[in-house]
């Protein structure tokens, strides 16, 4: 396993590198989440802050704070990808996985929230696959 991990947003402006000792790989589904990724949950890495190197872009980095609780988005002004942030409930790093530019050699543990997830998500994994577009 890799010492440091690197990653970037969509765009690759902004590129950080984080220690690869991540604590604890978290799905979360709740309403939060799924409003600020778009999708049925998103997918954290947790550790800690000094794990976290900025290489380039850190002045492209936006940072939204929703006003009536804890939650907390940090994305790229170019191109809206999500990046690493502190949680504001919590103090630790959360790293989108999505933003990793390799593995980090470990699955998720845990679906959080899961009454709030998203039901049309419960057949997810059994719809057909395909490497492209069907058709």
């Amino acid at each position: 396993m890799r010492e440091f991990i690197q990653g970037s947003c969509l765009c690759g402006k902004v590129r950080f590198r984080v220690a690869n000792h991540f604590k604890v790989f978290n799905l979360c589904h709740c309403v939060q989440c799924r409003k600020i990724t778009g999708s049925a949950h998103a997918s954290n890495l947790f550790t800690d802050m000094e794990a976290l190197e900025w290489i380039a872009g850190q002045e492209l980095l936006q940072t939204f704070d929703h006003p009536d609780n804890n939650f907390r988005k940090v994305f790229c002004r170019e191109c809206g990808a999500g990046l690493p942030f502190q949680s504001r409930r919590t103090g630790m790093l959360l790293v989108p996985a999505g933003a990793l530019d390799e593995e980090p050699g470990l699955t998720p543990q845990h679906n959080i929230f899961w009454r709030e997830h998203a039901h049309w998500y419960d057949s997810a994994c059994s719809a057909p696959r395909s490497d492209r577009f069907p058709g």
